[in-house]
């Protein structure tokens, strides 16, 4: 496979294509007085599922790109501490930075000068290959799992 055809693969999964649905489809139209809800059985409420997604996302993203990064402590700095949003504009500050970070992560993909094989020099082994195919599997994995939680509050369309 050619560099070029594995990057366009990898954004591809990056976007939501195929198999799965996008950020922007499992988050459409989701009423707000629904963002804190837990449904009975449900491990977590959008808000906690959205927060962690935009959580853990930057942190790999960072993680790609920043040798001086930090990441948050396992597994309590990747949940947010509330099950609602705790303002008016939580949600849509997540959303817009999970947005961001992910747009960036594609550009670290689309980047020529990205090596998509080399050892990232302040890691153990991993590579920005490795680290846009965890983005794009835990994406995946958690938009499904919000998918279910609006289905359980009957709010998927």
């Amino acid at each position: 496979m050619s560099d070029a055809a594995l990057r366009k693969h990898l954004l591809y999964l990056l976007r939501g294509g195929g198999a799965h649905l996008s950020f922007e489809q499992a988050i459409a139209s989701l009423p707000a007085k629904l963002r804190g809800a837990k449904a009975p059985g449900a491990a977590h409420t959008a808000w906690q599922i959205v927060e962690h997604m935009r959580i853990a996302q930057w942190d790999i993203l960072e993680f790609s790109r920043n040798p001086k990064h930090v990441s948050p402590t396992f597994p309590e700095g990747y949940w947010p501490p509330t099950a609602a949003p705790p303002g008016k504009t939580a949600w849509a500050k997540s959303v817009a930075a999970f947005r961001a970070d992910l747009k960036a992560m594609q550009k670290l993909v689309q980047n020529r000068a990205t090596n998509l094989f080399a050892a990232i020099p302040h890691g153990d082994g991993q590579t920005i290959l490795r680290e846009a195919l965890l983005v794009a599997d835990h994406n995946a994995y958690h938009l499904g799992e919000l998918v279910l939680l609006r289905r359980l509050l009957g709010a998927w369309p």
